[in-house]
């Protein structure tokens, strides 16, 4: 069994607790891609893609096999950043933001700040309200939309740096601009612990070609697949240079680094997003399998277990107890934390009361509660998960398989328990995620308008 450093392992025991001396502290580093399915990934098995520096990162460490965000980039990242489930916040959807206030929510960096971090957020936070720096973010540079690559796009003529604007110059690329202030950042904390949110623009649309795109891909019409191919591999690319630089300043063993997604394939892509051949169920904005179950890898090298791959449930939530704990910071009193901190398991542990034995999604006014192999919603509909992703099959109401009835009372007492119809969801008919007719291709521009409204209500 893997040794648990002493100061690690106290911090551990102690839940959280104990006041561990700033060296001993880890940095954390939470890599958030936007869109970024599992199909995309090489690691999981993507068809049409590489990704050789997060396979790398997950080589390093620890690669999850079953994570899950909200199918919507905003409930997921309120979700990630508060620890607590969308019908408690109120953000349900990409419409819902200003239910949140740091009056009412506390928000990942506030807590780690307690523990004597420095924190900063660099890249997308469009959807949620006012700017990081009111949320505890001690430096930040953010972007005004999702998907900002160029000043050609009309949101992205600025991007916003610690409260001041500042001019995207001509010819230069966003994401290569975040590098360097990610960098930066890093190189002038380094003799103290910190935490970098770093929410990426790749893969969001609209998909436009890289510094990297050759001329025959540059001349491809946006949204072309050789382009997203070309966005993936950009992204990988600045993945790479990360964990470089965090070996070129000696920081790498020092460094908690996660990696992982918002929300699964945006509803152009599933189709060329596959793996072994087979199309995943669902995607972005959509309750099946393929909206909210992203790629997640943690690597700690001298600390984390390298090569392992993990197939129990993590939530989103969980992140935001889990850190705290790895940081020694005490969780805020009185706010119900939905999160189950997963601990042990950067310490190589994988059993214990610590896990999981179901996830909770949603979006809108639809949820579902999730156990390995079953899957209930809101409506009562008991899906067959043993074939998933690719497949979720309902289960008929007039069952008689023990299994499935079994599962069925499992997980209808915890939707009992959680009641999120009691909560701050949404109320009305929700709109559907497109209206695309067969034969019909849809624009890119009606495909994000479409996954920007999904779920939010009509007016």
């Amino acid at each position: 069994m893997r040794k648990i450093p002493l100061v690690a392992a106290l911090v551990f025991m102690a839940g959280g607790l104990f006041a561990a001396t700033p060296s001993s502290k880890p940095n954390i580093i939470f890599i958030l891609a936007d869109d970024l399915g599992i199909g995309s990934v090489s690691c999981y098995g993507a068809d049409h893609f590489q990704t050789p520096n997060i396979d790398r990162l997950a080589d390093s460490g620890i690669r999850f096999e079953h994570c899950y965000s909200s199918p919507l980039c905003g409930p997921s990242r309120a979700l990630l950043m508060t620890g607590r489930y969308a019908f408690r916040t109120g953000m349900t959807s990409n419409q819902t933001g200003e239910r949140l206030s740091p009056a009412n929510e506390i928000m990942m960096p506030t807590v780690l700040k307690s523990a004597g971090y420095v924190t900063a957020q660099v890249g997308k936070w469009n959807q949620l309200p006012l700017q990081p720096g009111d949320w505890g973010f001690d430096e930040y540079l953010r972007f005004k939309g999702s998907g900002l690559y160029w000043n050609t796009q009309p949101k992205a003529k600025t991007y916003t740096l610690n409260g001041k604007e500042i001019p995207l110059r001509d010819g230069e690329y966003l994401p290569d601009r975040m590098h360097e202030f990610v960098v930066d950042f890093i190189a002038r904390h380094q003799d103290q612990p910190f935490y970098l949110y770093y929410s990426m623009s790749h893969i969001h649309a609209s998909i436009l070609p890289t510094p990297d795109s050759s001329p025959a891909n540059k001349r491809l019409k946006h949204g072309a697949i050789p382009l997203y191919q070309d966005n993936v591999a950009y992204m990988d690319k600045l993945v790479g240079k990360l964990m470089a630089d965090l070996d070129r300043l000696k920081l790498r063993e020092k460094t908690i680094l996660i990696f992982s997604s918002d929300n699964g394939t945006a509803p152009q892509y599933p189709e060329f997003c596959t793996i072994g051949g087979k199309r995943l169920s669902g995607c972005k904005a959509t309750m099946l399998e393929g909206g909210a179950l992203v790629p997640m890898c943690i690597s700690w090298p001298g600390t984390t277990p390298a090569g392992k791959v993990a197939t129990n449930l993590i939530s989103f939530c969980d992140f935001f107890p889990t850190l705290a704990e790895l940081a020694g910071a005490k969780l805020p009193a009185g706010v119900t934390i939905d999160g189950k901190p997963f601990t042990p398991m950067f310490y190589g542990q994988t059993s214990g009361d610590w896990l999981r034995d179901w996830i909770f999604v949603l979006l809108g006014h639809n949820w579902y509660d999730r156990e390995l192999n079953w899957k209930l919603n809101q409506s009562g509909e008991l899906m067959d998960m043993k074939k998933a992703p690719f497949a979720e099959p309902l289960v008929s109401a007039d069952t008689k398989d023990a299994d499935a009835l079994a599962a069925r009372q499992r997980l209808q007492t915890v939707l009992d328990q959680l009641n999120p119809a009691a909560g701050k969801v949404d109320p009305k008919t929700l709109k559907k995620n497109g209206n695309k007719k067969k034969g019909k291709k849809q624009s890119v521009q009606e495909i994000e308008n479409a996954s920007q409204n999904a779920n939010a209500p009509n007016e």
